[in-house]
């Protein structure tokens, strides 16, 4: 019987990750994208029983940001086919309610998207800069990487979690690439240079805990959702609900994107 079970759970996790392409995960994103120009919470992929939080804490989806119709001057959307999960960046720079926000969806083995955590910023959070933040963004290259040249899922993951675990241990060793440039708020760390850097220092004793992943090895990124400054096992119980994400090149970081929101307190 156990023997039974165990191979009906494989049968089935089996014909979950072969519905879940990439070019599905490609849809959903991009009903995203149109739900929230439109203002709309809701999308044909999305389930009836979605889980929804944002900036940690949950929401219900109908009074979220999702309702809020928006001007997106600047998208990019990965797609983790191993998960069945895809994340999403947004750049509003409109100045009356200029906004970035990043999201990772993840759907069940109906392709319908189950869950949804988006940390969005604003006026007021952390080195918040919207026009400064597009600026940047839209000059980086993040595009497709030659099958012969992608990282692995665990060297991505690696990479970005040795930069996280830097900030409450300064004896990791963080996979620096050069350059490297990092997009804090609307700071940047680039200046176009083959010497730029992203080892720039970061606080010292602050857990970035409650991690949640998406990787898409074809463009060598992950982003990573937390509480930076949190406390482990209770999801947006402290802290500063955080997105990180990275892209890897050759082992080594690239670009590291970074937003945190302050939800009306002192940041630092």
């Amino acid at each position: 019987m156990r023997n039974l079970i165990t191979i009906l759970t494989s049968v089935l996790a089996a014909q979950a990750s072969a519905a879940c392409t990439r070019e599905t995960l490609q849809a959903v994103t991009e009903q995203l994208l149109a739900a929230q120009t439109a203002g709309q919470a809701s999308f044909s992929s999305l389930s009836n029983k979605v889980a929804y939080t944002e900036n940690r804490k949950n929401v219900n989806i109908k009074s979220g940001i999702l309702t809020k119709p928006m001007k997106i001057d600047h998208a990019r959307s990965q797609h983790d086919t191993t998960q069945c999960a895809a994340f999403s960046e947004f750049i509003i720079a409109n100045s009356a309610a200029p906004y970035v926000i990043t999201t990772q969806l993840r759907l069940d083995n109906t392709s319908k998207v189950s869950q949804i955590d988006t940390i969005w910023t604003s006026k007021g959070d952390w080195l918040f800069n919207a026009t400064g933040t597009l600026y940047w963004a839209s000059r980086e290259k993040w595009d497709s990487i030659p099958v012969g040249k992608r990282d692995s899922r665990a060297v991505i993951k690696a990479a970005g979690d040795a930069y996280c675990d830097l900030f409450n241990n300064k004896m990791v060793q963080v996979p620096w690439g050069s350059p490297c440039a990092r997009l804090e708020g609307g700071m940047y760390t680039g200046k176009g240079e083959a010497t730029d850097s992203c080892n720039v220092g970061v606080p010292s004793g602050v857990p970035l805990v409650n991690r949640r992943y998406v990787i898409d090895e074809e463009y060598g990124t992950v982003d990573t959702m937390m509480d930076f400054g949190g406390k482990a096992g209770q999801v947006g119980a402290a802290g500063l609900p955080d997105s990180h994400e990275f892209r890897v090149e050759g082992g080594k970081l690239r670009y590291v994107h970074t937003l945190s929101s302050c939800g009306g307190k002192a940041c630092m």
